[in-house]
């Protein structure tokens, strides 16, 4: 930090900061840090340090920093025309050109896209759909929503109700009472140690089953879940799980929400999640990947199942009575179909899961010996390292000594590298941009390694 420096005194005493410890912030005791420029998977601020992205800003930056294909695209749309609302049957090149470019890419059975700004507004979209649905189906009481543990879908009212961890519920009066929880996939995890993966797919099986047998079939609309859980840990399903879930929401009629905010456009080495684990969902959450973050844009791809229910009600009652002013924004949705190119032009589907997995095996094999690495897990660009006081029991460490955060603080510090420490665990994550090379895996990998043993020995 710069002494005496205008703009950090400006940002302490001006900004609100999302996800800050805020007290500290204004009081100077946590570090502040100015971005000023980035190229490919680098970013630097603006005292000079040049640092290796390997969080693409919070998954997002999945075609890498400094695309002038994108840049280009969004200052074009701005000259021509920056604005118009989507109301009314209203729209515009960039914003029906990128509904077709997605539905080219979805799942076969998607029908339309409804577009907003970020992954907490969409599901909130897609929530209000699902009611509307059941009400235009006369079944008003079927309402609830099943989220998972540790699962992330927002930080509003109903999406901070989905998500199931406890910073984003601790007073704030959520989850509020339409939405439920039952078991995360996380296998590593499970109190069980005995439990084969097949094992304990059929537990959380059981346990979905009981929670919808005591709310009542009737009662529940959906369930919603991250094809790989994200800042809950970064955590592949156990193999079998999505087959054995959506045969139970099949079986009780509930409607199946794949939280693709993440997982979107190539960060599992396949367009979407839902193709990579042969999920078949009514409705797809769609965002940071979507525009790779160059502008503020979302999605709902609702199927045609859901499409036709929409259309009844609109017969039946008028006008839906939904909309964000900047739906369908139009700077975003030119962004969306530069990046969408240029995903394509560039092979960065295959190269996320080419260099992810080269990635993930990488990290096994610096760190899976280290007498506190529990666990390390991945699929496609996304991989996590997990610290155990006690590798044999899985003891975890006490969470006031933060040993995740501080690997982290180590790793940017030292190494110049940006991961990130996962909420509810001593777990570090990386999901880099989906241009990054072998090299620069092999760099992530080294300084990983390194800021483990200066933390941990």
């Amino acid at each position: 930090m710069l002494t005496n420096d205008q703009l950090d005194l400006w940002d302490r005493e001006t900004f609100l900061h999302p996800s800050t410890h805020l007290a500290q912030h204004a009081r100077g005791e946590s570090p502040a840090r100015v971005m000023s420029t980035g190229q490919g998977v680098w970013i630097e601020d603006r005292d000079g340090n040049r640092l290796l992205d390997a969080f693409a800003g919070l998954y997002c930056v999945n075609v890498g920093y400094g695309r002038p294909e994108i840049t280009e695209a969004i200052a074009a749309q701005a000259r021509e025309l920056a604005y118009y609302h989507a109301y009314v049957g209203h729209g515009t090149e960039a914003s029906i050109t990128l509904a077709r470019m997605i539905l080219d890419r979805a799942p076969s059975n998607m029908s339309k896209v409804y577009f907003g700004l970020g992954g907490s507004d969409a599901n909130e979209t897609n929530v209000k759909l699902i009611w509307y649905m059941n009400n235009v189906l006369g079944r008003p009481e079927k309402k609830k929503i099943i989220s998972r543990w540790r699962g992330y879908h927002g930080s509003g009212l109903v999406t901070g109700s989905l998500t199931g961890l406890d910073l984003f519920h601790r007073k704030f009066d959520l989850p509020l009472a339409q939405v439920i929880h039952t078991e995360a996939p996380y296998y590593y995890r499970r109190e069980n140690l005995a439990q084969s993966e097949v094992e304990f797919v059929q537990h959380c099986v059981d346990v979905l089953e009981a929670l919808i047998e005591r709310e009542g079939a009737d009662t529940v609309a959906a369930f919603i879940g991250e094809p790989v859980l994200g800042t809950g840990g970064i955590v592949p399903p156990p193999a079998g799980y999505w087959e054995a879930i959506q045969k139970v929401l099949r079986k009780h009629d509930i409607l199946l929400v794949a939280d693709e905010v993440v997982t979107g456009f190539g960060r599992l080495g396949t367009m979407f999640g839902s193709d990579h684990y042969g999920i078949e969902a009514d409705i797809i959450t769609i965002a940071k990947g979507l525009t790779s973050a160059y502008a503020p844009l979302s999605g709902s791809i609702v199927s045609e199942k859901v499409w036709k229910v929409l259309e009844q009600g609109t017969d039946e009652l008028g006008p839906i009575g939904h909309g964000w002013t900047y739906s369908a924004h139009p700077i975003g949705a030119a962004a969306g179909v530069a990046n969408l190119r240029l995903i394509d032009e560039l092979g960065l589907v295959r190269n996320a899961g080419d260099v992810g997995a080269y990635l993930i095996q990488a990290m096994r094999e610096a760190l899976a010996d280290h007498r506190h690495v529990g666990d390390i897990r991945g699929e496609g660009m996304l991989c996590a390292v997990e610290f155990v006081e006690d590798r044999d029991s899985r003891r975890l460490f006490d969470s006031a000594r933060k040993i995740g955060p501080q690997v982290a603080a180590a790793l940017l510090a030292q190494e110049k590298v940006i991961a990130r420490a996962m909420p509810q665990g001593d777990i570090l994550g990386f999901a880099p941009p989906l241009c990054l090379t072998r090299e620069e895996a092999e760099r992530i990998v080294a300084a990983a390694a390194r800021a483990v043993t200066s933390v941990l020995g």
